[in-house]
């Protein structure tokens, strides 16, 4: 390492001479850099040479239209230095340089010897720097370069919070306590903390710091949780948590109840639950943060949901998928009828809800909601807060909301009995309703509503659809890697078990805090209510007879938009399974109990029986055989519990199209997939056979490879 160090030393002394003495145009050296590397629009840059140097490259780079990593390229390659590589820091050096330093000068330890000290930096002109580095660690300094957003988070991230936490409670008189306050917190319960604590400078400080960073790292939510003498700091990013620092219990407990007083909460009462909100702002933005609190331990939790109210989100902001988008957009085309959102917290549904009433208020319409809470405020749309202790429960409010002439009605969730009756009679009195309930996918609200009390009778004929609704995280831009090669175990496993092979991987840099992923991407599926699946939820038929009849209907399952995202290199398997589970193939059904697939042949000509048979038993089917339509209903009828039925046209008593007609007319048999077999091939007759309800077509003669992958294909989607 001595001899390298010595060796990028001397580049960096004569990279400088030469970089002043070469006539490179007047202004920051990084202009002049820009410009020396003809990068488009440097010409045209003007940064003063005093502008600190994470200014000028903010600058630069939006003036430029680079990355602050593409800039660190030209710099590096300039000044003939590497780019820094924070994976491979050693936290040694990190202690070599007080914290404080390296903060004010901007520059991240990573290396260190008994001689050299390996130090990122956004300025390699700083001469200053390098003789504190050197009077300070005693070694010498060697630079390599990193943007100064790169290294103002690995020094968030590399920083000990426990000194940051006492050298800002330092000035008051809390850190001296702090052990005993821990004592007190163990041995005699809940703390007493005056509102004149919560207040103090550096209490003050630290939540705010709390706040900030989350904000700056894009958390969704704040966790503030207690341990025994210890409590840590996490934040939800991309529906993730990170531990972001931890705390000794003395400063957190202060921080809760300065928390608490910022959303209006009670600080003397910490035996119970409490719930507030609170408006604050960190540079030129605004944020509504929600507040829950709740007991735990002689302390108390607090977590803190983030929420944007300067964002304007639009359906075309999401990022759908554009079949699913085309299919909510034509359930908004609706102007009567319930329309569900499903999905687990944080999965997306209130941003998804919001943008369809985004762009159904086209100030021609009266949209109306009733939420708890309000997440965000929309212009020109009367929004109602649900007040439980007021009276103002859901139920009541929309039943007021009926009597205000409205056209669409966006209820935050339907929660009980009487919410559910009460959004029913409104989409049956000519409104629109939106809505969420909690179920696991699109079909599964079905019988979610019925649990919630509405028959089902009332659901066939006022449900006009259900989304349901997963994130995935998005792999980072600047550093995923594309996979050449061979696959490694864990992608062969997950490709197998998926049916789909990997196009990038997630690798992790300081632009994506090291995880790999920055960013989500919204996988969903969109039932559209239709007569078939009307009729099934009258006959009360179960979510797989739903869901075969969904996906009949062009609903396209969760998995398979996941696997899209997949194939166009935006996300990963692993990150599929962690959201979405495990999509089992056939052997494993068969190992889990379910059985070989089920086939039903009908075809009045024995030869043609035989033949399919064997070739289907060859590859573990089990068949069942019917001479034509008639035979084939009277075994439907007893036992309904089939994969696939295998039709042929012209038969006796009961042709193919008949026993189709009759297939789909039934409740009981509706989602059944039907391969059909004729001797003829016109497009005419494929078309009218399609859309009468048929699966596939193939002529009957097809090679037998081509049919048993027909037969697995149908077998597959229908299990998807």
């Amino acid at each position: 390492m001595s001899t390298k160090g010595s060796e990028s030393g001397s580049r960096t002394a004569s990279a400088r001479s030469e970089g002043s003495a070469k006539g490179v145009p007047s202004g920051h050296w990084v202009v002049r850099i820009a410009q020396r590397a003809g990068l488009a629009g440097a010409t045209s840059l003007n940064v003063s040479p005093g502008v600190p140097a994470a200014d000028a490259w903010d600058a630069a780079c939006k003036g430029l239209g680079v990355s602050q990593t593409e800039l660190a390229d030209v710099v590096a390659d300039f000044f003939r230095m590497e780019v820094a590589d924070f994976s491979a820091a050693d936290p040694k050096a990190f202690q070599v340089i007080p914290e404080a330093i390296s903060r004010k000068h901007l520059i991240f330890p990573l290396l260190e010897t008994n001689r050299q000290l390996v130090v990122a930096t956004a300025d390699p002109t700083d001469v200053e720097v390098e003789k504190i580095l050197r009077f300070t660690s005693g070694r010498q300094a060697v630079f390599q370069v990193a943007p100064p957003r790169a290294i103002k988070r690995a020094l968030d991230d590399r920083s000990s919070p426990e000194r940051d936490v006492d050298n800002l409670l330092g000035s008051s008189d809390l850190g001296d306590a702090a052990e005993d306050t821990v004592k007190l917190v163990e041995d005699m319960g809940p703390e007493a903390i005056t509102e004149g604590d919560v207040q103090a400078t550096p209490v003050v400080k630290l939540t705010n710091l709390i706040i900030r960073d989350g904000i700056a790292q894009g958390a969704s939510d704040i966790h503030i949780e207690p341990g025994q003498k210890m409590g840590a700091v996490r934040y939800r990013v991309d529906g993730v948590l990170r531990r972001h620092m931890d705390l000794p219990i003395a400063a957190l407990n202060r921080v809760v109840s300065r928390v608490k007083i910022l959303s209006k909460l009670d600080i003397t009462d910490r035996l119970r639950p409490q719930d507030g909100k609170a408006r604050v702002r960190v540079g030129p933005s605004a944020y509504d943060l929600r507040v829950s609190t709740l007991p735990a331990g002689g302390a108390e939790k607090c977590v803190i949901r983030v929420l944007d109210s300067n964002t304007t989100v639009t359906l075309d902001d999401l990022n759908m998928p554009a079949a699913e988008l085309a299919r909510l957009r034509q359930l908004m085309a609706y102007r009567d009828g319930i329309i569900v959102v499903t999905g687990p917290t944080g999965s997306g549904k209130t941003s998804t809800l919001y943008g369809v009433i985004r762009e159904l208020a086209d100030g021609k319409v009266n949209v109306m909601t009733v939420e708890d809470p309000i997440e965000y405020e929309l212009p020109t749309i009367t929004q109602t807060q649900v007040e439980t202790k007021q009276g103002l429960t859901f139920a009541a409010a929309l039943r007021s909301i009926l009597r205000q002439d409205p056209d669409v009605i966006l209820v935050g969730e339907i929660r009980d009995r009487e919410t559910a009756e009460t959004a029913a009679q409104a989409a049956m009195t000519g409104h629109l309703v939106l809505t969420t309930v909690h179920a696991n996918d699109a079909v599964s609200a079905v019988p979610r509503l019925v649990d919630l009390g509405l028959q089902y009778s009332t659901i066939a004929a006022t449900l006009r659809g259900a989304l349901a609704q997963r994130l995935l995280r998005r792999v980072c831009a600047d550093c995923a890697e594309p996979v050449r090669g061979s696959l490694t175990p864990e992608e062969r496993r997950l490709s197998e078990r998926h049916g789909a092979e990997p196009v990038v991987r997630a690798v992790g840099c300081p632009e994506c805090g090291f995880t790999g992923y920055r960013g989500r991407l919204p996988v969903m599926e969109v039932m559209i209510m239709n007569s078939r699946l009307a009729a099934a939820i009258e006959a009360r038929k179960g979510v797989a007879t739903l869901g075969r009849l969904a996906e009949q209907g062009g609903m396209r399952p969760m998995h398979r938009v996941g696997l899209e995202w997949v194939r166009e290199g935006k996300a990963t398997l692993v990150e599929v399974e962690r959201v979405l589970g495990q999509s089992l193939d056939e052997e494993e059904r068969s190992q889990e109990g379910e059985g070989p697939p089920r086939i039903l042949l009908v075809d009045d000509d024995e030869e043609a029986r035989v033949f399919m048979r064997t070739l289907l038993e060859n590859v573990a089917f089990e068949v069942h055989e019917a001479e034509d339509g008639r035979q084939a209903l009277d075994i439907l009828e007893a036992d309904p519990d089939f994969s696939l039925v295998i039709l042929d046209l012209r038969m006796p008593a009961m042709d193919g199209r008949e026993f189709l007609n009759r297939v789909r007319g039934s409740a009981d048999t509706a989602a059944l997939p039907i391969l059909i077999r004729t001797g003829t091939a016109g497009v005419s007759e494929e078309a009218e056979l399609l859309n009468a309800g048929a699966d596939d077509f193939l002529t009957k003669s097809v090679e037998a490879d081509r049919f048993i992958a027909r037969v697995r294909a149908i077998i597959r989607r229908s299990h998807l």
